[in-house]
């Protein structure tokens, strides 16, 4: 848990955003963190694809709920656990088309800022 805290205390954003985009349930807790830094209204996407175990629940991924904020002409930074396929991190950004900026943050993965990208990462505050 030490290595990711560190991680997330000295990794550094390039742009200022408006707003942080969490994707339900995995990127609550890394937007949770990376607020404490940046100070910025976090809103939620509730996008599934996989089940706990990261076993795929659906052929492609699904909202959940509506989209109830404004993204329009706003500088997103879109945060999730993990990007495994990209599949995900896809579909939201399609839903958020209408931003002015679009960066993705991800503990575990290819993103625009990542804490790691390793295959196999245990997240420390999975019980």
């Amino acid at each position: 848990m030490e290595e990711v805290l560190d991680r997330f205390k000295t990794i550094q954003f390039q742009e200022d955003f408006d707003l942080i985009v969490a994707i339900a349930n995995g990127g609550i807790v890394p937007a949770g963190i990376i607020n404490q830094r940046l100070e910025k209204d976090i809103q939620l996407l509730h996008i599934n694809l996989r089940d706990k175990y990261q076993h795929p629940k659906y052929e492609t991924p699904r909202l959940l709920g509506p989209v109830d904020f404004d993204c329009n002409g706003k500088r997103i930074l879109l945060v999730d656990d993990r990007i495994k396929t990209g599949a995900t991190i896809l579909f939201a950004k399609e839903l958020l088309k209408e931003a002015a900026l679009l960066k993705t943050f991800a503990v575990n993965g290819n993103a625009d800022y990542a804490l790691f990208n390793e295959a196999c990462f245990k997240f420390p505050w999975i019980l």
